[in-house]
């Protein structure tokens, strides 16, 4: 148990951005998903760009990493690429 105040508000903090942070990142893994099971070019494409967009918002906010956002865009856009 936190012994000093600004401890205990740390825990509430930590607390609060860890079910934040949780949820954000379920949405970007759904958001992955749907480019991995796009069926076609089209349906790739279209799932990319919202997925894209997501990484970057991530990153900006230091939910991830920016080189693991890179990295994730780099093989979302190779696999749609692949696509036909």
């Amino acid at each position: 148990m936190p012994q000093h105040k600004s401890a205990e508000k740390r825990v509430r903090q930590n607390a609060k951005r860890a079910i934040r942070n949780k949820a954000q990142i379920s949405k970007m893994r759904t958001l992955v998903k749907n480019v991995r099971s796009a069926k076609t070019k089209a349906e790739g494409t279209v799932a990319l760009n919202p997925a894209v967009k997501y990484l970057d918002r991530m990153a900006a906010k230091r939910v991830i990493k920016k080189n693991t956002a890179s990295n994730q865009k780099s093989r979302l856009t190779k696999h749609v690429n692949k696509l036909v």
